[in-house]
């Protein structure tokens, strides 16, 4: 789990928090934001380390297929059932289950879950004892499932026995401090040349990263560094090469006026100001200060402000220095 920002270090102490318990957990967040790695941190912390992991997209299991698939089937249940197959969770016995876009399930699908979820066995197509099983259930969405049960799209008593604990993963654009740190992460995953030179960004660019606002978040971000990587990256990147999308946004954002940093600023949060200090001082508190017109005092009492903390505040150095060519949250 990539990053320093004091929202990622208090996800990490609610999910080591969890995978101690056996609890049912239900992890929420925007598109990108990487409830999945979540789910698998909470596996490898737990007691069912070295058991299995299952994976299941709930969007993508059709209602026609959806118990055949997680309970399995015995030899003629059905037209082309020509063997005894084990479902998806008895195949995760004594593991741990992940139930991913489980807001895209449909009332059907629910119904069926939910009683797996209380008596934790199961019955294959065309058997006639059920199975019990020792399953842990993870699931995520990028929906809300209260406002949902609210309105009858998603079951009340489904939504209850899911959310006995709940850890909800910020969006990139509010843990900004972590970008310089994921920029450097997966610009070395994507580093096809090990030992080249390094690349540095421009401040224009550099401005543009950091106060864009990443609705794609962690995602688009390591989508973003592995398109730079295609053919190798410049010496230096400036906005003109970002992708086609991103670059629009940025000559719209940035604009003749917009180039000027100080005028820049004055459209942008206390917060956002300061982070783009840090990088462009790649650090160095004393110059973030005077670039800001702060005194040093006034630069510590506004990062400990935004729980932007000087032992972590030094990693955007990071950012000017990201390799060339180059799942992570």
């Amino acid at each position: 789990m990539i990053g320093t920002s004091a929202a990622l270090q208090q996800v990490r102490l609610s999910l080591a928090k969890v995978a101690s318990s056996n609890c049912t957990v239900l992890i929420t967040g925007e598109t990108g934001t990487g409830k999945e790695l979540a789910a698998e941190f909470i596996h490898r912390n737990s007691s069912r380390r070295n058991r299995p992991f299952a994976c299941i997209n709930c969007a993508a299991i059709p209602d026609t297929l959806l118990e055949s698939e997680l309970f399995g089937h015995s030899r003629g249940a059905f037209t082309g059932a020509e063997e005894d197959r084990e479902g998806l969770l008895a195949a995760a016995n004594g593991g741990t289950v992940f139930l991913d876009e489980i807001g895209d399930m449909s009332l059907m699908a629910q119904a069926k879950l939910l009683r797996v979820i209380e008596k934790k066995e199961v019955c294959h197509i065309g058997g006639t004892r059920s199975k019990q099983l020792d399953l842990r259930f993870l699931a995520a969405t990028n929906q809300d499932l209260a406002a949902m049960a609210g309105r009858g799209s998603f079951r009340k008593d489904l939504f209850f026995r899911l959310n006995v604990a709940h850890i909800h993963l910020p969006p990139l654009r509010e843990r900004k401090e972590d970008i310089p740190v994921l920029l450097e992460h997966f610009c070395r995953d994507f580093n096809f040349a090990p030992g080249a030179r390094l690349a540095e960004f421009s401040e224009e660019c550099l401005l543009f990263l950091l106060h864009y606002d990443w609705p794609g978040n962690i995602r688009e971000l390591k989508n973003l560094i592995e398109s730079l990587s295609i053919g190798g990256m410049p010496p230096q990147v400036g906005k003109e090469h970002l992708p086609g999308h991103l670059h629009r946004r940025a000559e719209e954002s940035w604009g003749d006026e917009g180039r000027s940093e100080v005028h820049a600023r004055s459209h942008q949060s206390e917060r956002d100001s300061l982070i783009s200090a840090l990088a462009w001082a790649k650090g160095n508190k004393s110059a973030a200060a005077k670039r800001l017109h702060w005194s040093r005092m006034t630069l510590y009492r506004k990062m400990a402000k935004h729980n932007l903390q000087p032992q972590r505040a030094g990693r955007v150095r990071q950012i000017a220095t990201l390799a060339q060519g180059s799942g992570s949250m």
